[in-house]
């Protein structure tokens, strides 16, 4: 069975979904607004003679039409940074503003969390941490050709992440874009789902719900928390924000994007999960012609 068959019960045109997810995605790039801001970026590359457009939804994106961002002269001087359309959405919900304190729970390669700075001006404290010491080099390059300095860069196990070398007690924000199996990037990694398994979603489940989980306890009463996947899995989607609902003092809260979306399913063979699961947004390749998502905000409340 192709991995993306089961989810046919869910998604309301299954032939256009199997269509898009057959089609190469586009290169994007976001505007750097560290450096630079969205029109004098726009007028670089009609300087360079770069075609490209920007989604209604966000105007800080490019779709570039026949070239890569690298090949640009802003993805040079880190005025743009390549970045799917759709994994730019966890970010702008999560909306963090100057002065905040931001928690990106599995930050590396960095395009979400130099993503946070830049919305928060580069003005506050954006921790951005990842257990994969490997990958910790390109999220500090990232960082780096992009200007932030209101980065601070760690290597630990988000599930059981400590506050103590810091000198506050909770995060304003924290963005939650945990690993998963990677369903909804088949269209630029045509080989995402050759390693695909029931029980590896189950087990990433179980390491998705330890992250969430303890970003909800390490935000403040009042504080925002965003949880992300690039995965259609409801094991890896409405299960482990169920979980955490029922373990956590937090809620989930209704939000706009601007994209096409469908929301969160609350039953999936044979398991029921909290109504207010139903206020997550999934995002289907065939609805914005972009890559697969999912994406929840919540609100801590003790």
């Amino acid at each position: 069975m192709d991995p993306l068959d089961r989810y046919e019960p869910l998604v309301d045109d299954f032939a256009a979904f199997r269509a898009v997810c057959e089609r190469p995605l586009g290169h994007v790039a976001r505007v750097n607004t560290i450096k630079t801001d969205v029109e004098r970026a726009k007028r670089a590359l009609d300087e360079e003679g770069v075609e490209f457009e920007s989604p209604d939804w966000h105007p800080g994106l490019v779709k570039l039409d026949g070239t890569t961002t690298g090949r640009t002269w802003g993805a040079f001087h880190g005025w743009l940074h390549g970045q799917e359309e759709v994994s730019a959405l966890p970010a702008t919900v999560c909306d963090p503003k100057p002065g905040d304190r931001v928690f990106a729970a599995c930050a590396a390669p960095g395009g979400k969390a130099t993503q946070l700075a830049a919305l928060a001006d580069d003005r506050g404290l954006v921790v951005a941490n990842d257990r994969n010491l490997g990958r910790l080099s390109a999220l500090r390059f990232n960082a780096e050709r992009l200007g932030v300095t209101s980065m601070a860069v760690t290597n630990r196990d988000a599930g059981n992440y400590s506050l103590a070398p810091f000198d506050f007690e909770a995060f304003d924000r924290a963005l939650v874009d945990v690993p998963c199996s990677c369903e909804g990037t088949i269209r630029k990694n045509p080989d995402a789902l050759d390693e695909w398994s029931l029980q590896r979603i189950e087990s990433i489940a179980g390491t998705q719900k330890s992250i969430l989980q303890r970003a909800v306890q390490a935000t403040k009463s009042g504080g925002t928390v965003v949880y992300s996947t690039c995965t259609f899995a409801p094991e890896e989607n409405e299960a482990v924000l169920d979980a955490v609902l029922d373990g956590e003092d937090c809620r989930l809260v209704e939000f706009e994007c601007g994209l096409e979306t469908r929301p969160g399913v609350t039953e999936w063979e044979g398991e029921h999960f909290d109504s207010s699961v139903e206020r997550a947004k999934r995002v289907y390749p065939h609805l914005n012609d972009t890559g697969g998502f999912f994406c929840a905000k919540l609100e801590v409340t003790g």
